[in-house]
């Protein structure tokens, strides 16, 4: 197969994952001179193409960037739209007409996913899969079996390598640099193990609820929204062995090596919460136990990981908004200290800021000035975007890997299964449901998992009630 796309299909074109993501992304490459096919865009809106022109251009603005003209111009020269309906065979030859002479479309379905096995099959069936990419978004399948099912109905007409299961959180540059951090630093990866960390944990809080989305969310939950995919990434990173190389494979290798290794979770180290006023949103359910906030505890059987636990939690209304993965080492000895009548130092921490505040700190100990050995805490800080400049958005970089045939930031079969397989004793209303104040970082209850090594180490500046 010939590196490059010649042709971009978007099914879902008139959507809101198009008008957030999509089109503002593919703006971004286009003035990167990164975009250089055509655009096609597929719905069961009744449009034409200056519609999709005239959507794609508001998408833009909504996102806050300025649109000039020739950029947009270069963006959307070539643009088709073809409506129809996906169950039908004749909207897929509507597509094989409207791609022209392309040879290696790259067709990116933004629909449900009870779409997904319809349109790939349809597509094959009138000639366009032989030489095509697929990304699919989330959710892969909603537990280990569906997604198993739909692998292996994806997989009769498609290859694993023509499959790029998307998801963004892998597309963020500061969740990339987990493994510069630890791979293109010596002096972590000595100390990136059992002997030297006490445990890791992954916060990813919102302070939204669940607003207008109840119906969606109730049906979901926190535990398949984002730890089945984006917390097990980010997992994956901090825990794998390196890789022989930068290949996909290599990388795939040693992320699939960790979510094998995964203990299955202990229902008795889940914890799920709603928050107060949860069951009253529009959409969700009377009486519903879908939490929107969960808690765990993962356990990783290798011989770098025994012992050592992975905490995550993860929910909505909470304090703050914040996406960190912070890896606490173990305390020094205490002899020295003992002798000069002080206090034990605090634990040093690594702390990624994964979300818009992106970055790394350290958390060291430093002597206080005075008589004695006593110590406080200080943070070594780097500022992504003040250090290193402007990142490129997620789908802006995902979007560009796919069109060029790169795989290494999308999600193998193999990672799918794997996370499903190690949260799958803890689906569906396992256990009971805590309610949890809005403004708080969750049910008081979540605290005893981490209760034995000093508690939730909480985001910066989190002021919880």
């Amino acid at each position: 197969m010939s590196k490059h796309s010649d042709v971009l299909v978007v099914f879902g074109a008139s959507g809101d994952l198009a008008r957030k993501m999509t089109f503002p992304s593919l703006y971004r490459l286009a003035k990167r001179n990164m975009l250089k096919v055509p655009i096609v865009g597929v719905s069961f809106s009744d449009w034409t193409a200056a519609d999709l022109k005239a959507y794609a251009r508001k998408s833009i603005r909504e996102a806050g960037v300025r649109v000039e003209a020739e950029v947009f111009a270069r963006m959307t020269r070539g643009m088709k739209f073809v409506k129809g309906d996906y169950s039908k065979l004749e909207t897929f030859e509507r597509v094989k007409a409207s791609i022209g002479k392309a040879k290696r479309p790259l067709f990116y379905l933004e629909i449900p996913p009870s779409l997904f096995q319809t349109v790939v099959f349809n597509l094959s069936k009138v000639g366009l899969t032989d030489d095509a990419r697929v990304i699919i978004e989330k959710p892969f399948g909603h537990d280990l079996a569906s997604a198993r099912a739909l692998n292996v109905a994806l997989l009769k007409v498609l290859r694993e390598d023509q499959l790029y299961r998307i998801d963004h959180y892998l597309g963020k540059e500061p969740v990339q640099d987990i493994l510069v951090w630890r791979f293109g630093n010596t002096m972590f990866e000595p100390v990136w193990n059992r002997r030297y960390i006490s445990n890791v944990q992954i916060t990813m809080s919102e302070t939204v609820d669940v607003a207008d989305r109840g119906s969606f969310y109730d049906a979901v939950g926190a535990l398949k929204d984002v730890v089945q995919n984006h917390m097990m990434q980010v997992v994956a990173l901090l825990a794998m062995e390196p890789p022989v190389t930068a290949a996909a494979k290599c990388l795939h290798d040693e992320q699939n090596k960790v979510f094998n290794s995964m203990r299955p979770i202990d229902p008795k180290s889940y914890v799920r919460g709603q928050y107060d006023g949860y069951t009253k949103v529009d959409g969700v359910a009377k009486g519903s136990r879908t939490e929107s906030y969960c808690a765990l505890r993962i356990d990783i059987d290798s011989w770098r990981w025994e012992g050592v636990p992975f905490f995550l939690r993860t929910g909505k209304a909470l304090a703050t908004k914040a996406t960190e993965a912070i890896v606490e080492f173990r305390s020094p000895p205490k002899q020295l200290f003992d002798h000069a009548g002080c206090a034990a130092p605090e634990t040093n921490r690594v702390r990624f800021r994964l979300g818009g505040d992106a970055g790394v700190s350290i958390d060291v100990q430093a002597k206080k000035p005075g008589d004695g050995m006593h110590s406080e805490p200080v943070s070594l800080n780097v500022d992504f975007a003040q250090a290193l400049g402007d990142s490129p958005l997620p789908y802006e970089r995902l979007l560009g890997d796919a069109l060029a045939g790169e795989s290494t930031l999308f999600a193998s079969e193999q990672a799918v299964e794997g996370t499903w397989s190690a949260i799958d004793p803890i689906l569906g209303d396992v256990g009971p449901i805590r309610k949890y104040a809005r403004g708080s970082m969750g049910p008081k209850e979540a605290g005893k998992l981490t209760a034995d090594y000093g508690g939730w180490v909480d985001p910066i500046g989190v002021t919880a009630k």
